[in-house]
């Protein structure tokens, strides 16, 4: 029986990743477990809770290791939030570790005035900051417990093929950790992580001085951008030092990231009609395109980090020789441009 399994998970493995030469919403080979943590960074005394979503069995198919994906929420989100993006990047054997931001998560809209406490988390400096601190403190927590006997996934993290994504405030994290120049994080992109191979950003918000090339000359990895043309976010734009870092966003402006990134592979997903929550997976109010709209982000995600954490080839062929775009269709657009 024992032997059975193995051949049957063997099999599935081969047949999804990597190689796979198509790309859809339907799960991969794998089942999905969950794993919730609570670390503490000491050096800020600061809690990051954790969802961590992982392929079973991963004891067979040869004890594979997995490449290693984070996730950044939005402002007022949580660990438990956009779990159809780590349900199925597990199911295709990866890791997805979803952080939550204290400061800027789902707590602040259980105060008293909920919409004063985002406007708040939006304006402090220290909300930014301790964003991209908290993800790269999650990669050496990953590092550690990847060392661990105890740590239920000890020596399955391939922390080598590591990638980070996130949706609105969490793009911003993605981007400062990908090398982005943000003012409200300093003049110098001192948040980039070199360990990320790739990232994702969804809903990249416009901040201050995001319009021109240089803001990201230290973007060196490979980003896949996306958004919609409804993607738009009330409020104030960043002017002053007491208006929201992640403030009023036109849906033109947030194709910027994309457009000026001129030193690194870039990816540009543009739905039609999108709005900005289609990527959250929509907890309540769904609309009739939601479903149609994460197929596609779904499919294209998991090629996108097939080609750039597994070094898939036929992955790659498939996002930017035209198959991708067929799938695509009438519901948006989508761009490449190699880098130089």
């Amino acid at each position: 029986m024992r032997l059975f399994l193995l051949i049957a998970a063997l099999l599935a493995f081969v047949a999804r990743a990597p190689g796979a030469d198509s790309y859809s919403a339907n799960p991969g080979p794998y089942g999905v477990a969950t794993l919730d943590a609570t670390w503490h960074d000491a050096k800020r005394d600061r809690d990051v809770p954790v969802r961590i979503y992982y392929p079973k069995p991963l004891g067979l198919a040869a004890k594979p290791t997995c490449p290693v994906i984070i996730f950044s929420h939005g402002l007022g989100g949580s660990r438990e939030g956009y779990a159809y993006l780590g349900e199925h990047w597990a199911s295709c054997g990866y890791v997805s570790v979803h952080v939550q931001h204290h400061g800027s998560d789902r707590e602040i809209l259980h105060s008293l005035r909920p919409l004063k406490a985002l406007r708040a988390a939006a304006t402090d400096p220290a909300v930014a900051t301790n964003r991209p601190l908290d993800i790269s403190f999650a990669i050496d927590r990953l590092t550690v417990l990847n060392g661990d006997r105890s740590f239920p996934l000890h020596g399955r993290l391939d922390l080598a093929r590591l990638g980070v994504a996130g949706h609105s405030y969490g793009a911003f994290t993605t981007m400062a950790l990908a090398g982005a120049r943000i003012p409200a994080l300093g003049p110098e992109p001192r948040y980039r992580d070199p360990r990320i191979k790739a990232a994702i950003a969804m809903s990249t918000p416009t901040t201050q001085g995001n319009d021109t090339d240089a803001a990201f000359d230290g973007v060196s990895i490979p980003v896949f951008h996306m958004t919609g043309t409804k993607d738009e976010l009330p409020g104030e734009r960043r002017s002053t030092d007491t208006a929201p870092i992640v403030g009023n966003t036109k849906a033109a402006e947030r194709l910027r990231p994309y457009q000026h990134t001129c030193h690194a592979p870039a990816d540009l997903l543009v739905l039609k009609d999108g709005d900005h929550m289609v990527f959250s997976g929509r907890l309540t109010g769904s609309r009739p395109a939601d479903k149609a709209f994460q197929d596609r982000v779904l499919a294209s995600s998991t090629a996108f980090w097939d080609a750039w954490l597994r070094d898939d080839p036929s992955a790659r062929r498939w996002l930017e020789d035209g198959a991708f775009a067929a799938v695509l269709g009438a519901l948006g657009t989508f761009e490449h441009k190699p880098g130089t």
